[in-house]
């Protein structure tokens, strides 16, 4: 174990996506470093499996699967309370779970799915936590967004893409509302204890939008032999989670587990503070 890597026995720490790729990548070294890891998925056979596996690699017992699709937010509500019924502390959430769609679709909830899945599932699933953090501060908080967000603005006229969906702008869009909301929640923890920080993988080879049809699937076919592995682009995720050297360090945008600027877009109070509420008002928080 590297110097950096910080023991984790007696943590519980959450993960979402982690059925598969940088998700499960998470999971297992968080469950390698001692700690009490709850992985979240929608997939129930694979994630199931993917808990026998990290039990079996690690001979860690203490992994479990929970199941929910995390664009519907009564299965959002219905993991908070789940979990807060089995765990009375939270160490460490990892908001991961992410897809990118080429064609528009809805939620359950009648929200643009990118938007519903990537972002605010994010935000209800934390702020449904949030007392659970608290009382077990030190705590932190890790958001996966990607460097696409860079190529974003948030469009308050238009958040749900209706006008002239594009899949990769609509992913883009996503990431950069991940980054504000790290920000904001960054701010309104002041205090507390607990940590917010964002993170860019990396390109990784998983199975990320390669069953999407069109320009999407075509661009992550012909790329992939170039990605890094679900391993590596974990690093930063399992950093932000474990290491002494972020203790205390909130509110910043790691790439390679380094803190870096993120866009100009992403330093927006007044947007990052306008985004909160119209979030608050799409999960009736």
């Amino acid at each position: 174990m590297a110097q950096s890597e910080q023991p984790m026995h007696g943590k519980v720490c959450l993960v979402t996506g982690g059925a598969s790729g940088i998700g499960a990548a998470t999971a297992r070294a968080l469950a390698q470093r001692g700690a009490v890891v709850v992985l979240v998925d929608r997939a129930r056979e694979k994630g199931a499996a993917t808990a026998d596996q990290i039990r079996q690699q690690t001979g860690n017992p203490a992994v479990e699967f929970m199941l929910a699709d995390l664009s519907a937010q009564e299965e959002v509500r219905r993991l908070a309370q789940e979990f807060k019924r089995r765990y009375q502390r939270l160490d460490v959430l990892v908001n991961n779970a992410g897809a990118i769609f080429p064609r528009r679709q809805e939620s359950v909830d009648g929200i643009e799915m990118t938007f519903a899945l990537n972002y605010l599932g994010y935000f209800l699933l934390t702020n449904l936590l949030l007392d659970t953090l608290k009382t077990s501060a030190p705590a932190r908080i890790v958001n996966v967004s990607s460097r696409s967000h860079a190529r974003a603005q948030i469009n308050f006229d238009d958040l749900q893409s209706r006008a002239g969906y594009r899949g990769l702008q609509a992913y883009a869009h996503s990431k950069l509302a991940i980054v504000l909301f790290t920000y904001e929640l960054a701010r309104r923890l002041e205090g507390t204890g607990v940590t917010a920080n964002a993170l860019h993988p990396g390109l990784v080879a998983t199975n990320f939008g390669m069953n999407n049809g069109g320009f999407i699937g075509l661009v992550m076919r012909l790329f992939r032999p170039s990605f890094i592995s679900p391993e590596r682009g974990a690093q930063t995720s399992i950093y932000l989670a474990t290491s002494p050297k972020v203790e205390g360090v909130t509110g910043k945008y790691f790439v390679k587990r380094k803190a870096v600027p993120s866009s100009p877009a992403s330093y927006d109070t007044a947007t990052a503070s306008r985004l909160w509420q119209v979030s608050a008002a799409h999960t009736n928080l």
